[in-house]
């Protein structure tokens, strides 16, 4: 036999091998690829349409075309009344303090159409806003950072151990609204506040003999708003918190133990400086859940209007502490749900969520910073 026969009878057959019909497998991968990719670019798209909706509509509120091209009026002031009128053939627009001086000065009684809320600016919710955040992320990174370590440096592991875990994400799906309602039966009504002497007890109640007075609950006010958000957002950051801990080779544990350190002084000088990265990744979620949230506060600390910033008018210095504060998420459930809607209080809306938006990825800007900061001077 010829060697082209042995060679022709050796080779496959045309249509065999890698030329055949896609299997169904195939198919089948492609056909999910598909699905995936389009759910992703139908979520970017939502995305993108509330943001740049707001971002549009918002800036036209915030900004202005004359020069300082901010509207100062909008960002300094507090909400006020809008009123709408005519005089002498021109139409007005001005928020209650300027209508009560331009009428002055003309000195006649003015008609005008009158819009809540819808005049002035967002100056005390911003104020309450960032309060309740640095508060709130304060108690809650203390307080996590603290349990995290506990339990992946100090607890054994077991029963108890997984219980506790288990709780911990429990938690974590737990809604706003009940965290709300804990706040107001356990903060606004039931947790105690002291007072040291007579004159400033005021309606506190002397304990026995003692020169102590006491009375329940914290009314609605900043501290119950920031311990309230906190608790919502502890089961997020003691976990993240606990996993970072866990990512650290044993080694760095078991070398720095070798020459003599402590158990605490080798997690703080070893442990938690490489920790620190994914600990305030958590707490960049903790701050856009937090900011975001108007069920907890809603209860607990925010108030629709109020004519003062937190550090004016106190009598003491606790006063500060124990006061409901304005805030940009209740601020604008009140515009979009609670007053009768118009163009005039639509561009209040925009403009707060604008700024709110802002507010909240310059904080989120910060911690990521940090972060990156962080990962260089440990290069971890």
């Amino acid at each position: 036999m010829s060697t082209n026969a042995i060679l022709s009878r050796e080779r496959p057959s045309q249509g065999l091998g890698f030329h055949s019909k896609p299997s169904k497998a195939k198919t089948t991968e492609k056909f999910v690829f598909w699905v995936f990719r389009l759910g992703t670019y139908f979520i970017l798209a939502c995305a993108s349409v509330i943001f740049l909706t707001i971002f549009f509509k918002g800036s036209q509120t915030v900004f202005q075309s004359e020069f300082p091209f901010i509207n100062t009026e909008f960002l300094l002031e507090a909400p006020q009344t809008l009123h709408v009128f005519e005089h002498e053939g021109q139409s007005y627009e001005m928020s209650d303090t300027n209508f009560r001086i331009f009428e002055e000065e003309q000195g006649v009684d003015i008609k005008t159409s009158t819009y809540a809320y819808s005049g002035g600016g967002i100056w005390p919710c911003i104020v309450g806003t960032v309060l309740l955040v640095l508060g709130a992320m304060g108690i809650a990174l203390t307080l996590g950072v603290l349990s995290a370590i506990f339990l992946s440096e100090y607890s054994k592991p077991g029963k108890t151990l997984n219980a506790i875990r288990l709780s911990i994400l429990n938690l974590a799906g737990v809604p706003s609204i009940v965290f709300g309602i804990f706040g107001v039966g356990f903060f606004v009504l039931a947790a105690p506040q002291f007072a040291f002497s007579q004159d400033a007890a005021g309606s506190f109640t002397e304990l026995g003999n003692t020169g102590f007075y006491f009375k329940f609950g914290w009314g609605v006010s900043l501290l119950a708003g920031c311990f309230t958000l906190a608790f919502m957002v502890l089961p997020v950051i003691i976990s993240a918190s606990e996993e970072s801990l866990r990512a650290i080779p044993q080694g760095l544990r078991e070398a720095s133990l070798a020459l003599g350190a402590s158990k605490w002084t080798a997690i703080r000088t070893n442990v938690l400086p490489y920790a620190m990265p994914g600990i305030l990744t958590s707490s960049i979620i903790g701050v856009a859940r937090v900011a975001g949230e108007t069920a907890p506060i809603m209860f607990t600390a925010a108030y629709a209007m109020r004519d003062q910033l937190p550090w004016e008018g106190l009598e003491k210095w606790s006063d500060f502490f124990f006061q409901g504060v304005m805030a940009l998420p209740y601020h604008i459930y009140v515009v979009s749900a609670k007053i009768p809607q118009n163009e005039y209080t639509e561009r209040m809306q925009y403009g707060t969520a604008f700024v709110f938006l802002v507010i909240v990825a310059g904080i989120a800007l910060a911690s990521i910073l940090l972060r990156i900061r962080m990962r260089k001077k440990y290069r971890w």
